[in-house]
């Protein structure tokens, strides 16, 4: 399973590294189009060469999240647009991460009233928007042959391919301030019990071990879903074992630990002052000042603190979530979030928003994403090289990738995910439930998604 795993990212990731309510408008929505399904079916099967891309006025609307790295990635891909296309405008409307997030991409294509074009998750949460009766089919686009298999894996239905790559793929795992380690003599740890160790030395300088922005929910998931290189270390058939009902996290040692990360450093007072009202932004700050030494976190939020602390990002680097055992040390890979059409765009809207997403994968726009947004990780995107000056962090991703010690995250090898995983955690970093408790939780929440999805077992 292991090696499975590490192919999928090492074969089709690295050969590239080496050369989550109601949206906020920043403009005015466009009217949502009635869903014409059928139409919108039949115009998905033709070749992108077949439509001709109007040249009259077109507005499109496009739906992303509200996270700087999201918003910095969709603007920079609709000014070249636009630039290219001036009788084009493309207003980008955003929307929380997490569940709240979900709630919302999940309500618009229900009701119809989806934007022209949306970013959303690849994998496991990707399979419950029910692709084939809400999303254009993208198969056959001309691009598509340049879009790595890897990652065509993630955003395929029935033999159906409904997104195209928005990002570069990120590492899981913990960002901590070099400077820190440097100051207190620590070295990288590769067992959990070493990075305890160091977590007791920076308490003691005065430093907050571990950074945690719980007011932001998602963020708390990251000790667990980080983790799941560690967890196919110990437990190899976990992820086909969990997709079949035939695993569990609270009786899957290995799978409950995440949770008790959580745990422990709520009751060690590893988290620093207020985290349980702490933001995601505010945790990027105080990592680049130094004032919290590790932050548990995917690599998206490089490009962010590139941007915002220009002076400081060489100072942050990344180690993959230590485990038991330090000869089964890795990281834990997240294939790119994806935009989609859904199929409530239609006629000319609908030639426009494919020859965006084409626009978006060309290489005049990776060009520009490396000169606008420092990219977290490779490009799946063949031809998509990353710059030479790429970020520090990035290359220590990029080492663990080209060791083989790396697997990717279980929601891009199961599609079983509910969706109060980060509720739990937050409970659990809190001291409001145990590890064991929110385990056996979220083994309940997960039932209704894989009922959902037909999965047998269930």
């Amino acid at each position: 399973m292991k090696k499975q795993n590490v192919l999928l990212v090492i074969l089709l990731v690295f050969s590239m590294m080496l050369a989550a309510c109601g949206a906020q408008p920043q403009q005015a929505e466009a009217p949502a189009e009635e869903p014409q399904e059928e139409a919108a079916q039949e115009q998905a099967a033709e070749p992108a060469e077949a439509e001709t891309v109007s040249e009259e006025p077109i507005t499109l609307t496009y739906l992303v999240d509200d996270g700087e790295t999201d918003l910095l990635l969709a603007h920079t891909f609709a000014d070249g647009y636009m630039a290219l296309h001036p009788n084009v405008t493309i207003e980008i409307e955003n929307r929380p991460g997490g569940g709240d997030g979900d709630n919302i991409v999940k309500t618009r294509l229900a009701t119809g009233e989806m934007t022209d074009v949306f970013f959303y998750n690849a994998g496991s949460l990707l399979q419950a928007l029910q692709p084939a009766q809400t999303l254009v089919d993208l198969t056959n686009e001309p691009y598509m042959d340049t879009i790595d298999d890897a990652f065509k894996q993630t955003v395929e239905q029935g033999g159906k391919i409904y997104g195209v790559p928005n990002q570069s793929a990120m590492g899981g795992g913990i960002l901590y301030n070099k400077k820190v380690y440097e100051e207190l003599g620590l070295s990288i740890p590769t067992t959990w019990e070493e990075f305890a160790a160091n977590n007791d030395k920076i308490k003691e300088a005065g430093i907050a071990p571990v950074i945690a922005t719980f007011g932001d929910t998602w963020t708390s998931q990251l000790f667990v879903l980080a983790d799941y290189y560690n967890v196919q270390a110990a437990s190899p058939n976990f992820a086909a074992e969990y997709t079949a009902n035939e695993a569990k996290y609270a009786t899957t040692p290995a799978a409950m630990a995440g949770f008790e990360h959580i745990q422990e450093g709520f009751e060690k007072g590893w988290y620093q002052e207020d985290y349980a009202t702490t933001t995601y932004e505010q945790g990027m700050k105080l990592l680049a000042d130094g004032e919290g030494a590790h932050f548990p976190m995917l690599s998206f939020a490089l490009p962010t603190i590139a941007t915002n602390f220009p002076e400081k990002i060489d100072d942050i680097g990344f180690f993959a979530q230590p485990g038991s055992s330090a000869d089964q040390n890795g990281a834990t890979i997240w294939m790119l979030s994806a935009n989609y059409i859904p199929q409530t765009t239609t006629g000319e809207k609908l030639a426009v928003a494919k020859d965006f997403l084409a626009y978006t994968v060309s290489p005049e726009a990776i060009e520009l994403l490396n000169e606008k947004v420092p990219p977290a990780g490779p490009y799946l995107i063949k031809g998509a090289d990353l710059p030479e000056d790429v970020l520090p962090a990035v290359q220590d991703i990029a080492a663990y990738i080209e060791s083989g010690d790396s697997a990717p995250a279980l929601e891009f090898l199961s599609p079983v995910k509910g969706p109060n995983l980060e509720h739990l955690c937050v409970a659990v970093g809190t001291g409001q439930m145990t590890a064991e408790e929110a385990a056996a939780a979220y083994d309940e929440d997960v039932k209704k998604q894989a009922q959902q999805l037909g999965l047998e077992g269930w």
